[in-house]
């Protein structure tokens, strides 16, 4: 995996920041605190659609697919979209699978609205699944 990149918090818009800020106590995990980043409501579409609707959700998702996992956030971009402003944070996923196997390199993208300062919608996708297959021997 590429070295990590230090991210200038401070030039990140408001957006980017609450982003940034969510997905650190996502990490820890500490979901409590990630769900003051998000709005009342909030739909979260998890990898393979899993839909939840407070960050406990994929914290106790993530549990039950890796031992330990953490998001060595690379970029994160802004835009104004028909749902409000978006924000993509792209990265790497790193950590261990459930029997202790380390791994690293795993490409993620989350996408997020977010409205008035908080986080209505996210969405995620990373090479998870693809690793998974690949470590069974099945490629296509």
């Amino acid at each position: 995996m590429p070295e990590p990149l230090k991210i200038d918090y401070d030039a990140l818009p408001e957006e980017a920041r609450i982003v940034h800020d969510f997905l650190e106590a996502s990490m820890k995990p500490d979901p409590e605190r990630a769900a003051t980043y998000v709005a009342e409501g909030v739909v979260i579409t998890f990898t393979g659609g899993r839909v939840f609707d407070h960050p406990s959700g994929p914290t106790a998702f993530n549990a039950m697919r890796y031992a330990w996992v953490k998001k060595d956030m690379r970029q994160f971009d802004v835009a104004q979209g028909a749902e409000g402003t978006v924000v993509y944070s792209t990265g790497f996923l790193y950590g261990a699978w459930p029997d202790g196997t380390p791994f690293d390199g795993n490409r993620y993208v989350d996408r997020f609205v977010v409205e008035n300062g908080k986080i209505v919608k996210m969405d995620v996708w990373n090479d998870s699944a693809e690793r998974i297959l690949t470590a069974r021997g099945i490629e296509a």
